[in-house]
């Protein structure tokens, strides 16, 4: 691929992942893309061993994936923040100019750490102690339903269905994530969701491993949270930032005291509102591409059911997603070989 000049460089709101994205498919993904960043990764298992932990290059190089292990937690939250933040450094530089940056649940530590709010090492050690909190303090679990059709646009019958099932008392909104809601909930509002949501092939089904974040079922992790790290480790960051509510902060106008109050406060325990974060992050910024970091590839599509629902340069169906895509890609999947290469340079 010839190289762009500066004049030529394509801007890119760039997108994090959370929990759920280092699976069976994705190990061996450090070692496989990120050989050459041997610094970063003795950084983070030095941060492991200090603890007590496996080092995340030894789960990451197993033979086999483990369920139990991989996907605790207190492992995954660090083993992915580890492959995206990799992702990042890989993007290139002469190709793209990163003018935004964003992220889905736990991806919020990491667009920290990708925007310059935090070091590498203090988004390391944010990362690994959220994570460790979570799997000892966190309560119920996560219920997924899709509120769209197959085309990906919004259903009426199904998002009527998310509201009835919204009325009992022990479930909350957990997650907008473009056309699928997130739902968190106690083990009595679990078994309801499960029972009265209209089911198909997919849907709904609970999320394994996961605690009812973003619910007021986590509320005493705020005080955990807030207890094991304070606002020193924060910064202005480098590039603006877009959060769960949909708020940018701005390296010109961050106060850092109230992103450590969000992170640390809100953020735990009430809705993250991914949909709004990349609504916000197209129509402030308006992007050449959007890339989205690695490991997995599950955000693609509630990135493009976004851009779907806000009818983005005329979009308005999974078909014109997807032949748009094929002509000229505007979501750039680090996780899909393919679109990697778009974004390496390769």
């Amino acid at each position: 691929m010839s190289q762009k000049t500066p004049s030529q460089k394509k801007s890119a709101l760039v997108v994090c992942p959370g929990r759920g994205t280092y699976n069976a498919a994705e190990l061996g993904y450090f070692k496989t893309h990120h050989s050459d960043k041997s610094d970063f990764i003795e950084m983070i298992d030095d941060l492991r061993r200090d603890s007590g932990q496996v080092p995340i290059s030894e789960l990451d190089g197993a033979d086999r994936f483990s369920p139990s292990l991989h996907g605790r937690g207190d492992n995954a939250s660090l083993l992915i923040y580890a492959c995206a933040i990799s992702d990042f450094m890989s993007i290139n530089k002469d190709l793209y100019d990163v003018i935004g940056v964003t992220g889905n649940s736990m991806g919020w530590y990491l667009a920290l750490a990708a925007g310059g709010a935090l070091t590498h090492e203090d988004g390391a050690k944010l990362v690994n102690k959220m994570g460790g909190i979570m799997t000892e303090h966190g309560r119920g679990g996560q219920v997924v339903f899709s509120g769209v059709n197959d085309e990906w646009q919004s259903d009426s019958l199904k998002r009527a269905a998310i509201e009835r099932v919204l009325e009992h008392p022990d479930i909350y909104t957990s997650i907008h994530l473009g056309g699928m809601t997130i739902l968190a909930a106690g083990e009595a509002g679990l078994k309801h969701a499960l029972s009265t949501l209209p089911k198909d092939a997919r849907f709904p089904f609970q999320i394994r491993g996961h605690a009812a974040f973003h619910s007021p079922l986590l509320s005493q992790c705020r005080s955990l949270a807030q207890d094991a790290l304070n606002a020193d480790m924060f910064t202005t960051p480098t590039v603006p930032l877009i959060d769960g509510v949909g708020n940018v902060w701005s390296p010109h106008s961050t106060d850092i005291d109230a992103l450590y109050d969000y992170t640390l406060g809100r953020q735990i325990d009430e809705t993250f509102n991914f949909s709004k974060a990349v609504e916000v992050g197209v129509k402030e910024f308006a992007p050449d591409v959007i890339i989205v970091l690695g490991p997995g590839t599950t955000l693609g599509a509630p990135v493009a059911q976004t851009l779907i629902a806000q009818n983005w340069q005329g979009l308005s169906s999974k078909s014109e997603f997807k032949a748009r895509q094929e002509s000229a890609p505007y979501v750039l999947s680090m996780g899909i070989e393919d679109q990697r290469k778009h974004v390496i340079g390769g």
